[in-house]
């Protein structure tokens, strides 16, 4: 499995992000077929380190990490204010392990 994090940490244009997508839709397939044979206990991370797996938990995953860290830094967000691809690739990778 390719290291998530160091792929979205990489992400510097739209072609890199695509391929930062297509990684963790792989990670997360891989966790699927992992889970069918040897499921995890209920209340933790699959095999791969999943907590949300369904596209609604997933991104309101996604979307809780940046509201929380708001909070909690005085609001300063971790995707700053302008765009980019690579904050776009962390905002996605968060929805992977955020509860």
């Amino acid at each position: 499995m390719e290291d998530l994090l160091a792929l979205a940490e990489n992400v510097k244009d739209r072609e890199s992000f695509l391929d930062f997508v297509d990684a963790l839709a792989a990670d997360f397939a891989a966790e699927e077929r992992i889970e069918r044979s040897r499921p995890s206990v209920p209340y933790g991370p699959g095999a791969l380190g999943w907590e949300n797996g369904s596209i609604d938990s997933f991104l309101d995953a996604c979307t809780a990490a940046v509201r929380d860290t708001l909070r909690n830094d005085a609001g300063e967000s971790p995707l700053g204010e302008e765009a980019s691809w690579s904050q776009f690739a962390r905002f996605l990778l968060w929805g992977k392990h955020y509860e």
